[in-house]
């Protein structure tokens, strides 16, 4: 059973205004070459237009490529936004001394203008875990950058064109249906241009004014421009990124097709200007098309990554509650058996979630739709699991089903990992593919669980090391490549577990070879991580990106300090402290009773080794990742889930050979004994 384990692991991403005339893609195309002079060679400028709109508004200009844009990490707010697009790089909200920054305004100054409040922004900025510089977009630009406004509005996007000193070179505020002249006036002088459009049809109608107006060499950015505080994603177009039809907007960033980061706004423009960019502060990558348009599809996006948030807890508390009601019924009746089978099935149903989350992305139903699959889905798979391979044997099948719809989900790019409940959720802006944090533990416990039930009943010795070591192996290799699960701390947690695992199954006590086997397994991990990274991503992965492309020590520095501060503060979030306390002391009580806890399978070691790994894979996922002590209370309850199968034995399991063959491992000398 566990060939078919090892080959999933192996397998291992008013529509006018002042009478301009709607313009088809062949008049714009023809205006722009009469405008152009004969042999003249076309200047490169960027218009950066903020448009309060959707995607129906610009799917109706033609030549645009569209796309949803992650307005923020954590919380949102528009003066946020303005700030990290111009600095090309963010962090939480949260890791800020202040979430949200002071206020800024507009104020006047010659024939351009100064943002006020803009030291306050600079320092709250280099208080910040990052290298983070405010005002870097337009200070690269020779002459800076300039804004069209609208007078009697306010001129907080102003701060997009501001350097870093909080100076915009050149500013014209006017009427609302001059705003497009004035614009393409400035696009003359300044080879970055921020203009606000109106709301409405009016705004609508100067979009495909600029759009009509735009030359060869002008790239024309479009970002929704929103209010509110809640987690954000905003609709973004571009016209002029590369020849050819429209195209869902994307970039390295997200890695996702129809989805863009406000970092990336930087350095495209850097890139279409041909100016070089500082990589050591600007973390975006350059935006640019991946296939055909597909409008319906982006607002179907962009409707589902809406709801994942609220619908996630409800999701599993349904699944829980479900099974909780099935043990009372279970529990008010008289037979035995069916209490076992119950506690054996929802035990094997929690261990299904990942995989029915994919169904449910797929399908996309309503809330309750939702809440139902997850609930008839898992019991029902759990059921078929249980029927299918005697106890304890039938944890390998939500582990090979699981993993394998992981890994083929990511090569097709089909998305559902980033729509699913348990996936990693784009709309908090912090990571957009592979495998979620949350999930990591939870596979790395159910790997090594599944490894214990093909090996039951075990003996220690080099068969069980060897088939935990690879499992482990090939796990990490799924986790750790680029184009699957992405996920660097996920190798170490992984490593780190997994090594213990398989000194556990050694025969004779643990030395001190043993325990730095142990320690050093995560170092060489990573070295193999790079390794990995270089064969498959050609040296793009995160790891390779982040650590070891990395200019200075300051960089890895900043990579360090962002992670542990968004740990601490997740164990400060809502009721992560109380869930982080059960969880340790938990696991506290498990240590001390063991053999009380897998009474079940006596002393097999194989299952004392799963269980011993998936809790130090659980504390090595709360140190290396920065979702922190989120991992820990998953690999924990993730136990806890197998725990409760493993009680579930039924009376009727022939005993007679898992007690011979443990009688053996007993029957070892002294030094041959468990080091547990």
């Amino acid at each position: 059973m566990l060939k078919p384990l090892c080959l999933v692991l192996f397998a291992c991403v008013a529509l006018q205004l002042a009478g301009v005339p709607h313009p088809t893609s062949t008049g714009i195309a023809r205006a722009q070459a009469r405008a152009r002079p004969a042999g003249a060679a076309e200047p490169r400028s960027v218009v950066i237009a903020l448009l309060p709109t959707g995607e129906r508004a610009l799917a109706r200009v033609p030549g645009f490529s569209i796309g949803l844009m992650s307005a923020a990490q954590g919380t949102y707010s528009r003066a946020q936004l303005l700030l990290d697009t111009t600095q090309g790089a963010r962090v939480a909200s949260s890791a800020y001394a202040r979430s949200r920054p002071a206020a800024l305004s507009l104020a006047p100054a010659g024939e351009g203008g100064v943002i006020a409040g803009w030291s306050a922004a600079v320092r709250r900025a280099h208080g910040a875990p990052a290298l983070l510089r405010p005002g870097l977009l337009a200070a690269r630009i020779p002459g800076g950058a300039a804004y069209a406004g609208i007078a009697g509005t306010d001129a907080l996007d102003a701060v997009l064109a501001s350097d870093e000193a909080g100076r915009v070179h050149a500013v014209s505020m006017g009427p609302a249906g001059t705003v497009v002249a004035r614009a393409a006036a400035l696009a003359e002088r300044s080879r970055l241009v921020v203009c606000d459009l109106a709301a409405g049809a009016a705004g609508r109608g100067q979009l495909r004014a600029l759009q009509l107006r735009r030359g060869a060499g002008q790239l024309l950015l479009v970002i929704q421009r929103a209010g509110g505080s809640a987690h954000q994603l905003l609709w973004a177009a571009a016209a002029g990124l590369e020849a050819g039809p429209a195209k869902d907007l994307t970039s390295a960033t997200t890695a996702q097709r129809g989805l863009i980061s406000a970092v990336d706004v930087a350095t495209t423009v850097l890139a279409h200007l041909h100016i070089m960019a500082p990589s050591d502060a600007l973390r975006g990558k350059v935006i640019h098309g991946d296939g055909a348009l597909d409008s319906p599809g982006l607002r179907t996006l962009m409707g589902r990554l809406a709801v994942i948030g609220p619908r996630r807890l409800r999701a599993l508390a349904c699944l829980l509650g479900a099974w909780a009601a099935l043990l009372l019924l279970a529990a008010a009746g008289r037979a035995r058996e069916h209490k076992r089978r119950v506690l054996r099935v929802g035990a094997l149903a929690m261990l299904w979630t990942p995989a029915v989350g994919l169904v449910a992305a797929a399908i996309e139903p309503s809330p309750g739709g939702e809440y139902a699959i997850f609930v008839c889905g898992c019991l029902a798979l759990g059921a078929l699991s249980d029927a299918a391979l005697p106890w304890p044997r039938a944890p390998l099948i939500p582990a090979l089903m699981t993993l394998a719809a992981l890994v083929v989900d990511a090569l097709a790019r089909s998305q559902l990992q980033m729509r699913s409940l348990l996936g990693p959720n784009p709309i908090l802006g912090a990571r957009f593919y592979g495998f979620g944090n949350e999930l990591k533990p939870g596979l790395a416990v159910l790997v090594l669980c599944a490894v214990a039930a093909s090996l039951y009943p075990a003996r220690r010795g080099s068969r069980a090391v060897l088939t935990m070591a690879g499992a482990g192996v090939a796990l990490a290799a799924v986790v750790g490549s680029a184009k699957i699960g992405a996920g660097v701390g996920g190798v170490i947690l992984i490593s780190g577990g997994f090594a213990v695992a398989s000194v556990l199954l050694l025969p004779g006590s643990m030395t001190r070879a043993r325990a730095l086997a142990v320690l050093a397994s995560p170092v060489l991990a990573l070295i193999a991580l790079a390794g990995l990274d270089l064969a498959t991503a050609n040296g793009s992965g995160h790891y390779t990106g982040s650590i070891l492309h990395a200019h200075s020590t300051g960089e890895v520095r900043d990579v360090i300090v962002r992670r542990y501060s968004a740990a601490w503060r997740e164990l400060r979030n809502h009721a992560m402290p109380v869930a982080t306390a059960l969880a340790l002391s938990s696991s506290v009580h498990a240590l001390r009773r063991r053999d009380r806890l897998l009474a079940p399978v006596a002393v097999d070691p194989a299952w004392l080794a799963a269980f011993a790994g998936g809790l130090v894979a659980g504390l090595l996922g709360s140190l290396s990742e920065d979702s922190g002590p989120v991992l820990l209370v998953v690999a924990v309850f993730t136990l806890g889930c197998l725990a409760a199968y493993l009680w579930g034995r039924p009376r009727t399991t022939p005993r007679s050979r898992g007690r011979h063959r443990v009688g053996r491992s007993r029957a070892l000398p002294r030094s041959a004994g468990s080091p547990c």
